[in-house]
């Protein structure tokens, strides 16, 4: 087995958390540089699920929202191609019940509390994580404590050693230059460079840089059928009004300190897109523009002060500016300007009592304000305060985490009209118990709540200032297997990469039940059809994921993994006995879904097939026949082959996407694309 094939056997392996590492030790080369923190304030009671690294490339994923289809239990609202909005939830919780963080802090939207995925590119990104409930370490800040799920978003450096920022040492590169040029379907063009520099030998540099481009257009089928069944019609139209224009920069600076480290951020965006709208009344052409102009630093510290004492803090200032503005004539005109300016800071207090047992105290202060030029406009203010108590304990087979939430929120708008929040306080429990080594038995229960966002309170003619927090009861027994078990079967007990046929894998089922009161619905008023904001949701969903994956050498060149996740929900709204909607499944929620993705590597070539599933759902509360959806599904390709010419490596990829040019809509009338091709080339030295 050749050099390249070590390498990228062990970065499979260490993807799919396949192997521990007294395995790979006998079969891979150990590289320099990896460092491991034992800590309990580190451990994860729960793992999460990860896709890092190459693993990220290897499932078409060029953007965050990319990878987020390979997870159990997100279901991601996509609104038509690269320009459409592209949003997330968790077990059918809500985007606004998710937290986003970028590098640790997370990332805000106190508009209407929704984050677009699509625009974070995955250039420089390692790892994107999914956690269910919280993520469940002791070292994080109150409002990670608070969240009915997250989504962690990870940026490297390739000069940084280990995942908590540690710098590699002298001997190590002291700079990296990488670029990337993807070419594709509409017209697309997205140019992206990295550059890394070792500043010192505590100090790394690291710069991203994305401009993208593309007309948007592709051709759809659009077929609609009558209440009893018939096709009203059924044609083939082109896409329009879904062109995109942006551009990306990013810096980080990674710094190590005595015992601790330390990451600054500055983060800007600025996109102009068209709105591919939805297809109604055979109307294909839409007049809505949106232009986004958001721009974040932030920075976090973190030191080991003595033992059993260690102090995070973190800081954020965000600044952004959304220009709308609709000129279609069969609406009514629109030219609005909103933004926003978002002021946090963060302290965690963390005291390891005993090698087993530590606890956290948290405090986290923002800052939010929404200014617009509409006339009426309230102009709200929002402080928030949120501060948490959580202890974590590992005895061996049995590891807990406990954690409670205090927040406090005071809302002030322009005409002096002051809204205090109910003081909520949320608590969590989570627990994982391994009774043998490769079998391992988890749960939680938890409370957590989401404040309505400045459009539910104060939005012109619709806002309801007196609405109540959205509150979610969760609850999730799982169990999970790990590769050792599954490696038992072939009767060895290490990874020999002189012998073919070695497998590992893991295999992870969860089942829960989650509760949502007080949702926030609009709910029409008065004999002109006004809408408004109320709190009258209420929403039982019961589920079960599962995920599994699995490598297998095949022959000494030769490597097999594969990766599939399946999910079951059934969401019922329970609001109201006398509606005829009761005990129905919720909108664009189905009952089953999932994904599969196969990968072979061979030498310097790389193939992977990835296959996305969901099933039928019901696009309005009603599950009648009229509002009913079919399943789609769609098949993808991504042939790479790599090459080191010297200190330079060369990547050639190609992704054949919806293969079978399946005809389907994420969101009704909102028509995704066919059959298309990209082209991508990547050169790092």
């Amino acid at each position: 087995m050749n050099h390249l094939m070590r390498i990228a056997l062990l970065i499979t392996l260490s993807s799919f958390e396949l192997c521990n590492l007294s395995m790979a030790q006998d079969s891979v080369r150990v590289i320099d540089n990896i460092t491991v923190r034992s800590k309990i304030r580190y451990h994860e009671t729960i793992e999460p699920q990860t896709l890092k690294g190459e693993e990220l490339e290897k499932v078409n994923a060029h953007t965050v929202a990319d990878a987020l289809r390979f997870m159990s239990g997100v279901q991601l609202k996509d609104y038509g191609g690269i320009g459409g909005l592209k949003t997330v939830n968790l077990r059918s919780l809500g985007s606004q019940h998710v937290g986003i963080y970028y590098d640790g802090i997370e990332l805000g939207n106190s508009q209407n509390g929704v984050i677009d995925l699509g625009q974070f590119s995955l250039d420089n990104i390692e790892e994107v994580s999914v956690y269910q409930g919280q993520r469940s370490a002791i070292m994080q800040t109150a409002s990670d404590f608070a969240n009915a799920g997250s989504i962690y978003i990870r940026t490297t450096s390739r000069l940084i050693n280990g995942t908590i920022g540690k710098l590699s040492d002298g001997a190590s590169r002291q700079q990296v230059f990488k670029t990337k040029l993807q070419l594709g379907a509409s017209n697309l063009c997205r140019l992206s460079g990295l550059f890394e520099q070792r500043l010192s030998e505590k100090v790394v540099m690291s710069t991203n840089l994305e401009v993208l481009s593309t007309n948007g257009k592709y051709d759809f089928n659009y077929r609609r059928r009558n209440h009893d069944g018939s096709i009203a019609y059924d044609t083939t139209a082109t896409r329009h009004n879904g062109d995109v224009q942006s551009l990306r920069a990013e810096m980080n600076l990674y710094g190590a300190l005595h015992d601790g480290h330390w990451q600054a951020k500055a983060y800007t965006i600025h996109a102009s897109r068209g709105i591919p709208g939805a297809i109604v009344n055979n109307v294909w052409r839409r007049g809505e523009r949106q232009s986004d102009n958001n721009t974040f630093v932030q920075g976090s510290w973190q030191k080991d002060l003595n033992s059993i004492y260690t102090l995070r803090a973190l800081a954020k200032y965000a600044n952004y500016r959304t220009h709308y503005l609709n000129k279609d004539s069969t609406q009514l005109m629109v030219d609005n300007t909103y933004r926003q300016q978002e002021a946090y800071l963060g302290l965690v207090h963390v005291f390891e009592i005993a090698s087993w047992w530590s606890v956290s105290l948290s405090e986290d202060y923002r800052w939010n304000y929404l200014d617009a030029n509409m006339p009426l406009f309230m102009h709200p203010t929002r402080w928030s305060i949120l501060s948490s108590v959580a202890t974590a304990m590992d005895l061996d087979k049995l590891q807990w985490q406990g954690s409670i939430v205090f927040s406090h929120h005071l809302d002030k708008t322009k005409t002096g009209i002051a809204r205090q929040s109910f003081d909520n306080l949320t608590p969590a429990l989570f627990v994982s118990y391994r009774p043998i080594e490769w079998l391992q038995l988890s749960g939680f229960a938890k409370k957590s709540y989401r404040m309505p966002t400045f459009n539910d309170l104060y939005y012109t003619n619709i806002g309801n200032a007196f609405l109540k927090p959205e509150s979610a009861i969760q609850y999730d027994l799982g169990i999970r297997i790990n590769g050792k078990a599954i490696d038992g079967f072939t009767n060895r007990n290490t990874f020999a990469e002189d012998k073919h046929g070695s497998l590992c894998g893991s295999l992870e089922a969860h089942v829960y039940h989650n509760s949502v009161h007080d949702k926030i619905v609009a709910y029409p008023k008065g004999q002109q059809f006004r809408w408004t904001m109320l709190n009258l949701g209420r929403v039982h969903i019961d589920g079960m994921d599962v995920q599994g994956n699995a490598s297998w050498q095949v022959l000494a060149d030769l490597l097999f993994s594969a990766r599939l996740q399946y999910t079951y929900q059934q969401a019922r709204d329970v609001t109201d006995r006398t509606t005829s909607y009761y005990g129905d499944q919720i909108p664009y929620t189905p009952w089953h879904s999932g994904s599969m993705t196969m990968m072979f590597e061979y030498g310097a070539w790389n193939f992977a097939y990835n296959f996305i599933y969901t099933g039928e759902r019901y696009c309005q509360q009603e599950n009648i026949r009229y509002n009913h959806l079919e399943p789609w599904y769609t098949s993808d390709l991504h042939l790479a082959w790599r090459h080191r010419f010297g200190d330079i490596l060369f990547k050639a990829t190609m992704e054949v996407n919806n293969l079978l040019n399946q005809q389907y809509d994420v969101i009704i009338n909102y028509p995704m694309p066919g059959r298309n091709l990209n082209v991508t080339l990547l050169c790092e030295f």
